[in-house]
């Protein structure tokens, strides 16, 4: 099992933990953003990440993981991997949350949902509520990273690898914005520019 201090050294070694000034998918601001699909350019470190990861859901019977598209595809793919389950993703269309491409989920299912990092929570709680109108038995959410430090309430047992408050702040209360820095939006989801 890896200390927190030895995630966060290979965080900032593999350029998954930055600092700047950041639009989270939220729509708030931060000093720092996880950039967790770096962490997945190298499988070695994935791995070890994940397994530390299904360590804490062994004790649960996993049919199906599901990630949300982008950030989840991936891990969803290694935690399944690790957990010997089946794994399919969720996207966005038309800005709703679904399955595509022929997945489907077997009503009774016991499903693990990943997500590489979590602020607020939204995406999977969009997964959470398609699976159970699906009427799947939503048994867990895993990240590889809480930035809420516990915050967020899926109502199902949640599990990070590294849990960490991070601030965010609204953007009209940015104490980054005062500074000048430019404001970077690195993640996978394009949001309106107000």
């Amino acid at each position: 099992m890896m200390t927190q201090e030895e995630i966060i050294a290979i965080f900032k070694e593999k350029e998954v933990m930055l600092e700047g000034h950041f639009l989270l998918t939220s729509g708030r601001h931060s000093d720092q953003y996880m950039q967790c699909a770096k962490l997945f350019q190298y499988p070695d470190v994935s791995e070890k990440i994940c397994a530390q990861l299904a360590e804490q859901f062994s004790d649960m019977e996993i049919d199906l993981v599901i990630g949300p598209a982008i950030g989840g595809i991936i891990m969803a793919y290694e935690m399944s991997r690790q957990l010997g389950a089946k794994n399919i993703f969720a996207e966005r269309e038309n800005g709703k949350m679904t399955l595509r491409r022929g997945f489907t989920v077997e009503q009774g299912a016991r499903v693990l949902v990943t997500e590489d990092v979590v602020t607020t929570g939204g995406s999977v709680k969009e997964v959470i509520a398609l699976l159970n109108e699906m009427g799947a038995e939503v048994v867990g959410v895993g990240s590889v990273v809480d930035r809420s430090a516990g915050g967020v309430d899926f109502g199902v047992p949640f599990r990070a690898v590294l849990s960490m408050e991070v601030k965010s702040y609204e953007p009209d209360e940015c104490p980054v914005c005062t500074t000048g820095a430019p404001l970077v939006k690195p993640g996978s989801r394009k949001l309106p520019v107000k």
